[in-house]
């Protein structure tokens, strides 16, 4: 079969066509033609070796993301069959398929049957920031009616998701966002109140928002050192969960406010092989709000070939992109 792969990391040019093996179905496992993918800020930290501990062997196929249709089922799959419209979370990592080929090989536990309300582009958009907004904001915060959640970087892929989530349980939203237009779409998405925090201070936030007191709750899909402005953001006794704690930072505040600190990587139950089927059963609840129309995703205006994974990769590199970017399959 043709796949893009990279045999090398480094800039986006490394991507090339190649003929590999088509996977072999084995058991657990089902095998997708793959119609459609999406690009996460994931694959091109594997692509330009950052992440080196998690790239899949030489020739790598990455990408998590994936649509498309059941050609063979394993043994032991009984929850889909020849045929299904799927959607899931391939992986890309390590010793797992990525979906930049014509076909990918599935753990079951990391798939749901596709929204019937969507095309296979948009669905293809959804599994990982969903599943790292659904961890957040469903598994972790303990959020209640009226809770006050600050997420920063509520126009991003996990952002935009994540407040709608937050919407979902009845908190009041707040956004923070880099400009007019990533607040309008923050507003779009849900969020009650919108914060430049380019413009506006921490502490002037907070003050104006909450009395001083601080957030219920806080998100942070930025992370880094911007984990100093959630510590002065959340309550006295507060939750922070984050998916980027790769930095040096002085914790005392965090200790003199009890912050509890949760970090996410979503990849860790591939990588460990452990809690697999929370990734199925979270993509099978998000299908379901899909189709009732409770969520939705923010799409860039524009879309790419597999072939063209290069030009794609660029463009999000350039920080052109607003929105989740597509990948359509043509090998």
């Amino acid at each position: 079969m043709k796949a893009m792969v990279i045999n090398k990391t480094g800039g986006p040019d490394v991507f090339e066509m190649m003929d590999i093996k088509k996977p072999e179905v084995k058991s657990g496992y089902v095998l997708v033609k793959v119609l459609a993918s999406s690009l996460n800020p994931l694959e091109t930290k594997i692509r330009s070796g950052l992440t080196p501990a998690i790239i899949p062997p030489f020739p790598a196929v990455l990408n998590a993301d994936f649509s498309g249709v059941v050609e063979q089922v394993g043994e032991g799959v009984t929850n889909f069959k020849e045929g299904d419209e799927v959607f899931g979370y391939v992986g890309g990592v390590k010793d797992e398929w990525g979906s930049l080929a014509e076909y990918t090989l599935v753990d079951k536990d990391l798939m749901s049957l596709k929204p019937k309300n969507v095309d296979f582009k948009t669905a293809a958009m959804f599994p990982l920031v969903s599943l790292t907004a659904w961890k957040a904001i469903i598994d972790k915060s303990n959020i209640k009616i009226h809770d006050k959640v600050l997420i920063h970087g509520a126009a991003g892929g996990v952002g935009h998701m994540a407040v709608q989530l937050a919407n979902l349980l009845g908190a009041e939203v707040y956004a923070t966002v880099s400009g007019d237009e990533k607040g309008e779409i923050a507003k779009k998405f849900g969020a009650a109140h919108v914060i430049n925090y380019k413009e506006t201070p921490v502490e002037q936030y907070v003050n104006e928002y909450t009395g001083g007191r601080g957030f219920d709750f806080v998100f942070d899909t930025i992370g880094g050192n911007n984990l100093l402005n959630s510590f002065k953001a959340v309550k006295i006794d507060g939750t922070i969960c984050t998916t980027n704690t790769r930095v040096t930072l002085d914790l005392s505040l965090m200790h003199s406010k009890a912050i509890g600190l949760k970090a996410l990587f979503i990849v860790l139950p591939i990588l460990t092989n452990t809690n697999r089927t929370e990734i199925g059963t979270t993509l099978n609840e998000v299908k379901k709000l899909i189709e009732a129309e409770k969520i939705s995703i923010l799409k860039d205006k524009n879309q790419f070939m597999f072939s063209e994974i290069t030009k794609a990769h660029e463009y999000y590199e350039s920080g052109m992109a607003t929105g989740k970017i597509s990948l359509v399959n043509d090998l």
